[in-house]
């Protein structure tokens, strides 16, 4: 075998050798997360579809960077979450059920009566609904910051408002 044949060799190795180093895949912890902060605005929007696509941006899931055992997503801030739409009869029909734990315990709350003492838990819930449930899910749902009005106390994080349709 010439020497030539040995050096051409020796460079196509290294060529493969430095391809697989920089196609490896990276995966994101908390701490290399690269977190961001977003307004979304709830009015005149769905609920169900909204709170898929909150959930999406929560969970980082529209990242490339997105790991699956790991809180990479972005915090949220919802504002106008008491003009939240509901289609068909769902205003009426549909019930919130809870329980204390005690005998005739059971309590149930129509989104009608639950967006006037609460404006904001009717989103609060469909969001927590759709993220996991174990120690991440908890950990996402706190990024979520949701109001009822425009105003929100989170203007020092500069968040960026993004459109969801």
């Amino acid at each position: 075998m010439s020497r030539f044949c040995v050096e051409q060799g020796m460079d196509i190795l290294k060529s493969i050798i430095v391809d697989a180093i920089s196609f490896k895949t990276k995966t994101v912890n908390n701490a290399t997360a690269d977190k961001k902060w977003v307004v979304v605005d709830a009015e005149g929007q769905t609920l169900g579809r909204f709170a898929s696509k909150v959930a999406m941006i929560l969970r980082g899931k529209h990242k490339p960077s997105f790991t699956p055992n790991s809180d990479c997503g972005d915090n949220v801030i919802i504002i106008n979450a008491d003009k939240v739409k509901l289609s068909g009869k769902k205003w009426a029909q549909k019930e919130y059920i809870s329980h204390s734990g005690y005998p005739g315990g059971q309590k149930r709350i129509t989104p009608k009566e639950l967006i006037q003492k609460k404006p904001y838990a009717l989103v609060e819930k469909a969001v927590k609904g759709m993220l996991p449930k174990n120690r991440i899910g908890a950990d996402l749902y706190r990024n979520l910051f949701v109001y009822a009005g425009t105003d929100h106390p989170h203007a020092a994080q500069k968040p960026e408002k993004i459109e969801l349709n």
